[in-house]
């Protein structure tokens, strides 16, 4: 099929949802992807974070090449050794006792938080969520995420959400009422444009949730999987939620979700209140394990921490050459780059450049490369982003 026959069936037979890049990609190894004529992109920003291991990662091929020669598919009403297999592996990271639902991405994931925290309330529905957020495109979790521009559109919404100011305690409390459940946050809003929780902050939270009985809920389908130099970014902040979900880099490129909830509070979705019909299906748990283990084998969660450091770095150099860059944040491999200017030309530059990033939030350049980048690959990357900046702002 030739490029512009893709190009043609896109138009004619799917639904024009996404932004497209004029890209066709037929390739993918490591760091780096292929497009259909050939030609080599350095991927910072693979899958807006599921690549955390890159692309075809051999240990994920094997696991999904062995389990898919055994089984494939059972209903959720048997048991599997992957499924059972990788919630005790989770529970070794967590260091606490959870018990897991699967789903099949992160707004499913999110979706069970949801309905789990209202049979948690016994009446009570009311969650507290901050502006900025994004918690997935399915009514509810569009009901929660704190963007109208996603929300434009949609109305009604799912009612019992109040979105307050990020990092803003008080807002919190002045927010919270009879019918208030959870509270439901990321450590680091993704989408947002790469605001950061501060451990302040989400100790208070923690605090005013023990005190008023109500859930502490984060969403860490984006930082989850060792985005942020631990393996799931609750554990920098000295605290415990008692529900978290995944998705994303779970699953090595497969689509996989996970709602994990402290055990009596998972013990509230008896039996026909909650499921998912290929949530967990075997060979999804099959390379999520293989990731969790692949990340511990080749101390990946390390990496991210030293890497993050040196991108960042490398990040702050740039800040210093171009007055345009008016921000550099992030944890881990998570990082963004405010601009004072709009962001979609630099990618798109970026990309003619052969670098892949995103700009998120109009003017935020959102770059995260997998945990097992190089330093020699981030110098590269970094390089392309200066080339990059400098054409644009020339044109002006």
């Amino acid at each position: 099929m030739k490029m512009q026959e893709v190009f043609d069936n896109y138009k004619e037979y799917i639904v024009p949802s996404y932004t497209k890049v004029p890209l066709i990609f037929v390739k993918g190894k490591g760091n780096y992807l292929w497009d259909v004529q050939g030609r080599k992109y350095l991927d910072f920003f693979p899958g807006w974070g599921v690549g955390n291991l890159g692309h075809c990662h051999f240990k994920v091929m094997c696991a999904v090449r062995d389990q898919i020669s055994k089984l494939i598919f059972v209903p959720n009403n048997y048991f599997t050794l992957p499924q059972a297999q990788l919630a005790k592996e989770l529970n070794f990271w967590t260091k606490e006792p959870f018990k897991v639902f699967y789903a099949n991405s992160g707004a499913e994931a999110n979706e069970a938080a949801i309905k789990l925290s209202r049979k948690f309330g016994n009446g009570r529905y009311e969650i507290i969520t901050f502006e900025n957020a994004f918690h997935g495109r399915t009514i509810g979790a569009l009901s929660a995420t704190g963007q109208a521009k996603y929300q434009q559109g949609f109305a009604p919404l799912v009612e019992g959400f109040k979105s307050v100011r990020f990092n803003d305690i008080a807002a919190v409390q002045a927010a919270l009422g009879p019918q208030t459940a959870a509270v439901m946050l990321e450590l680091v809003q993704g989408e947002g444009g790469i605001n950061i929780a501060t451990a302040e902050f989400v100790q208070s939270l923690r605090r005013l949730c023990d005190e008023k009985k109500l859930l502490l809920i984060i969403d860490e389908v984006q930082t989850g999987i060792g985005r942020t130099g631990t393996m799931f970014g609750w554990q920098q902040y000295g605290i415990v939620p008692d529900v978290f979900t995944l998705a994303k880099a779970l699953g090595g490129g497969l689509p996989i979700g996970a709602m994990l909830a402290r055990k009596e509070l998972a013990d509230l979705l008896t039996p026909g209140t909650h499921a998912s019909t290929f949530g967990g299906g075997p060979v999804i748990c099959k390379a999520a394990l293989a990731v969790l283990r692949t990340v511990q084998q080749e101390k990946l969660l390390q990496n991210a921490k030293e890497a993050g450091a040196y991108l960042r770095a490398a990040l702050e150099n740039l800040k210093k050459k171009y007055a345009q860059i008016k921000d550099v944040r992030g944890v881990g491999l998570m990082c963004g780059v405010e601009l004072t200017v709009p962001g979609k030309s630099v990618v798109e530059e970026c990309a003619k450049n052969g670098l892949l990033i995103n700009c998120t939030h109009d003017t935020v350049l959102r770059i995260m490369p997998a945990l097992n980048i190089t330093t020699r690959e981030i110098n590269k990357a970094v390089a392309i982003l200066d080339c990059s900046l400098d054409a644009v702002l020339k044109q002006g």
